[in-house]
């Protein structure tokens, strides 16, 4: 891998190709750039062509799960010697970012399982743990569902109610429900974050669980309902009594800053997953700006159209710099959970504008399953929603900035 040092603008002398204004390619290395466009071609080739179906149907594509595997995506930024791609986190955000040019819920399938189930095996699970799981789940063989929020903890996790309990013989007896799980139904193994009767109740006693999804007293139901992420499978998971061996615990977890740096790797993939959701709405209505004929000329000719255009742009631009400085910072490790939550919070919020201007701009077209814009614009909603609310991370930066602890 090419030390963090050596990777700013490392073309400058790359001329920039169409669409690319700001020349962005010139800050990326020729790996970043091929890894990209790699995911770009498959995301063109195979996602593309059944995602407007998949969200009308409301189903997640399940069969392109051995193909993800086989590119690299699950887990791309941890080590090879686990079976991962061992890419630099640049490199993992421009993952992100085409996987969400797709659609949302691709990339948040790729997110969970790699910076929520694979990550937290990686940083807080036993060697034996690490071995027996991760090469598993980045082939896609083993899927996996992260279990932190709750029916009534959301935004504040410290306050759950699920509970493991330790049996004299060492395993331990796990009780309670998970709420808005991405790939509940689906996976295999979920990591379950659980109070214990260690320590307290201001978070210290929370820890991480690796239980099988085939465990007696596991329930998972299928989310109905929904009007976003539509294309995604999400899941609530009841625990009743469910018996684990000694052996399941995340031997290295330990209080609410474990899964909240589980949460800080998926903002980070939020932040570049967001700005490929808006490339593909602002490409989308630059297109159709260019062929629509309205008083016998194409709407792009006309000026508010075209101050449209610019303002997505522009944005799109700020977001791409921003996740790009952050992941530089990732791969240096001076980055911090506040800058990611900066990170998340704009590009999510500047995304989500984007989506609807771009609908706007579509007219009455706009609102069809084969146009893309108003798929992505009802799916930002929810990553606006998820992994910290819009508010949260505004009062994360509040609290950055003055010293001052508002949520108390």
């Amino acid at each position: 891998m090419t030390p963090a040092a050596d990777l700013h603008l490392a073309s400058p002398e790359l001329k920039p190709r169409e669409g690319d204004l700001f020349n962005i390619d010139a800050a990326l290395t020729e790996e970043e750039r091929a890894v990209r466009d790699s995911v770009r071609r498959f995301v063109d080739e195979r996602v593309l062509p059944v995602i407007g179906n998949c969200y009308v149907e409301g189903r997640f594509p399940k069969e392109l799960i051995p193909e993800m595997g086989e590119l690299g995506v699950f887990g791309a930024n941890l080590p090879e010697e686990y079976g991962c791609a061992g890419l630099n986190n640049v490199s993992y955000g421009l993952i992100n970012q085409e996987l969400e040019r797709g659609d949302s819920g691709v990339r948040s399938f790729a997110s969970v399982q790699g910076a929520l189930v694979m990550y937290p095996i990686y940083a807080f699970g036993s060697e034996e743990q690490k071995r027996h799981w991760l090469p598993k789940m980045a082939k896609g063989e083993v899927i996996g569902c992260f279990g932190l929020t709750e029916p009534d903890f959301g935004s504040n996790p410290a306050g759950m109610i699920t509970r493991a309990r330790k049996e004299k013989d060492g395993s331990w007896i796990l009780n309670g429900a998970k709420m808005w799980i991405t790939n509940g139904s689906t996976a295999q193994v979920a990591v379950v974050w659980a109070k214990t009767e260690d320590g307290d109740d201001d978070g210290k006693s929370i820890r991480g669980f690796l239980v099988p999804t085939d465990s007696k007293g596991f329930g998972a139901k299928d989310q109905k309902g929904k009007l976003s992420l539509r294309a995604s499978d999400t899941s609530e998971l009841v625990f009743s009594d469910v018996r684990l061996p000694a052996d399941a615990i995340l031997p290295k977890s330990g209080g609410l800053k474990s899964p909240l740096m589980c949460l800080t790797q998926a903002r980070y993939g939020i932040s570049w997953g967001a700005i490929g959701a808006a490339m593909a709405c602002y490409e989308e209505a630059l297109a159709y700006s260019k062929t629509r004929i309205m008083f016998d000329r194409p709407i792009g000719g006309f000026q508010i159209q075209q101050v449209r255009l610019a303002e997505m742009l522009t944005e799109i631009v700020k977001g791409q710099l921003v996740s790009l400085h952050l992941g530089r910072m990732k791969d240096a490790g001076t980055f911090t959970p506040q800058q990611v939550s900066l990170a998340k919070r704009n590009n999510v919020n500047i995304a989500t504008d984007i989506a609807r201007e771009a609908r706007r701009l579509l007219g009455a077209n706009g609102i069809l399953a084969e146009y893309a814009s108003m798929r992505h614009m009802a799916n930002l909603e929810s990553v606006y929603t998820y992994e910290g609310t819009h508010d949260v991370h505004s009062l994360v930066l509040g609290m950055a900035v003055t010293g001052l602890n508002a949520f108390k």
